[in-house]
Order: structure tokens, then C-alpha cells, then sequence
């Protein structure tokens, strides 16, 4: 074949092949641990307005690598270099093992740019769930901090704020409807999936507490941040839903963090741990004359790299 590199996008040799994927180069492989889903949902079968659905669960998250260059063609500027993994996650009820979620996709690795000015390497995720919906995300922060990671509450009482708070704000104005507020106490659920003395009650209204229960007593010695958004560019990033989802359910923003976590056990080597907590934000039909309230869906999981 000569001794030219093929015009085809050629993977290259293993101990290269991760060197352009930025703060995605340890994503490659299988994933697999446990966590908590919460998402209120209309209960029009039950002739109720809302109801608040809580699962321990199951996860396995794959990551495969794409080989060779993506190249973006230039008009602006020279060809930008792409490279990215694509993923496969599937997520199950820790008790029924019942599937709940599954959502191929990629995360793509963007070098630095001069048109548009963007002076940072960034990141972006596509995903496709089966309900009728795809995401663009891209990340809005990405750092590398020594130690374990600073985990801040995620808030899931449903709001009326015009504007979507970030990820870790409260909004001014959560929902005092005391019906649905009572489905936020004496929760059960099956401890299976959850870390020991984690109460429940307090998970329900902040599903971060899983994340921190998880990790406490490990000897993390190094973090890799990254949080991205729907709402991260205005017009090229969002979520894109099919009719019936827009009616009745509508996806409206996702906020995520991923913390890409190396932990040292007391003895033998270090292995990595991947933790996120997500959010997407639902908006449910109001009332006739009501503000439309946006209802947080809020997953966590706690994974280690197999």
C-alpha cells in the first residue's frame, strides 16, 4: 500500500489515539454504577395533576472512540480538526431492572478557534432519546482541579421563574401547591442503589446528596469539570422535541456537570470514577390562565470505569 497515510480517516496507533481528545480522554470504555432518578410527569390516567416518580438505579455508560480526524471545513478559517467518542446509555430501575432510559450519542472535543473568536478548547454533547427527542449541548466551563470535586445542591421543586435559574441557583419562585409539595416527604423507596444513611427524604428534594454520600471517605486526588448546556450558545445549541412531546411534556433545557474523578484506595492502584447530575427542565401544560411552571426531571449516578 505504500508507505503514505491513507486520504481515509485512518485510526492510529493505541498509546496516540486519545492525545486530541482534551478533557474527554479518559471516556473511552465502559462505565457502569448505580444512582437516582427523579421527575415529576402528568398522571392523566389517574385522573391526577401531577405525579412525582423517584427511582434507585442501574447504569451502564459506553463510550467508543471515533479513529480518525472529524474535519469541520473553513470559510473564515483553516479546517478545524474535530475528535470525539460516540456513547450508548442505558439506565434501569436498581429493583425491577425494568428499563427506564436509553440514549445513544457523541461528545466531540473542539480545539481553540479565530472564527468564531473562541480562545478555549470546548466540548459538545448530541444525544437522541427515544421519546421523540435530540439535544445539542455544549460546555460553558471545563477545568482540572487537584482533590475531589465541590458538589452544590441541585433544587427539585418545580418554579414559575421566567427566566431558567442555573443548575445550583433556587428559583424565586418555586410552586407552593401543597398537594404536590407533600409528594416531596415520606417518600419509599428500595435502599438498593442508594449509599448507606442516605435520607430519602432529603435526596428527594436535593439528588446531589446521593452523589456526596457516595464519594465520602475516598482518597480522590484529582477532578476533571465539565458543565454544559442547552442554553450554552443562543440559536446553535437546544433541544428539538416532535409534536406530541411539545404538547403535552415539553424538553426545554439541559444543565449537566461531569466530574471525571481518579481515586487512590488505600491499597492497589487508582481507578476512575465518573459522577454527574443532570437536569432537564419540563414544561407541563398550566391551567387555563396559569404561569407555566417548569418541572425539574433531575438524574444522578455514581459510575466506575470498568
Amino acid at each position: 500500500m505504500g508507505t503514505l497515510r491513507p486520504r481515509s480517516r485512518a485510526a492510529t496507533t493505541f498509546d496516540l489515539e486519545h492525545t486530541h481528545l482534551g478533557p474527554l480522554t479518559e471516556f473511552p470504555g465502559t462505565w457502569a454504577g448505580t444512582g437516582f432518578n427523579l421527575i415529576s410527569r402528568p398522571d392523566f390516567q389517574h385522573n391526577e395533576a401531577f405525579f412525582l416518580e423517584i427511582n434507585g438505579t442501574l447504569e451502564n455508560l459506553a463510550f467508543t472512540l471515533i479513529g480518525g480526524d472529524i474535519p469541520n471545513r473553513g470559510s473564515f478559517q483553516k479546517d478545524a480538526l474535530l475528535h470525539g467518542v460516540t456513547y450508548l446509555q442505558q439506565v434501569a430501575d436498581c429493583v425491577t431492572h425494568g428499563a427506564l432510559h436509553i440514549e445513544p450519542g457523541l461528545w466531540i472535543h473542539i480545539p481553540p478557534t479565530t472564527d468564531p473568536a473562541v480562545p478555549e478548547s470546548t466540548v459538545v454533547r448530541q444525544g437522541t432519546i427515544p421519546h421523540g427527542d435530540s439535544l445539542l449541548a455544549q460546555s460553558t466551563f471545563i477545568k482540572k482541579v487537584a482533590g475531589g470535586p465541590t458538589i452544590d445542591p441541585v433544587f427539585s421543586v418545580p418554579f414559575t421563574d421566567a427566566v431558567i435559574p442555573s443548575l445550583n441557583a433556587p428559583a424565586k419562585n418555586p410552586i407552593t401547591d401543597a398537594a404536590y409539595l407533600a409528594q416531596f416527604t415520606n417518600q419509599s423507596l428500595t435502599a438498593c442503589c442508594l449509599p448507606p444513611g442516605v435520607n430519602l427524604n432529603a435526596v428527594v428534594k436535593d439528588p446531589t446528596e446521593v452523589l456526596r454520600a457516595a464519594i465520602q471517605g475516598q482518597n480522590i486526588t484529582n477532578t476533571v469539570v465539565i458543565v454544559i448546556s442547552t442554553a450554552a450558545a443562543k440559536g446553535s445549541t437546544g433541544i428539538l422535541n416532535i409534536p406530541f412531546v411539545v404538547t403535552n411534556a415539553n424538553a426545554l433545557q439541559m444543565d449537566a456537570i461531569f466530574w471525571i474523578e481518579t481515586v487512590q484506595p488505600t491499597s492497589g492502584d487508582p481507578f476512575l470514577q465518573l459522577q454527574y447530575v443532570q437536569r432537564v427542565i419540563l414544561d407541563f401544560p398550566p391551567k387555563p390562565g396559569a404561569a407555566i411552571i417548569h418541572w425539574p426531571h433531575i438524574s444522578v449516578a455514581t459510575l466506575v470505569k470498568q
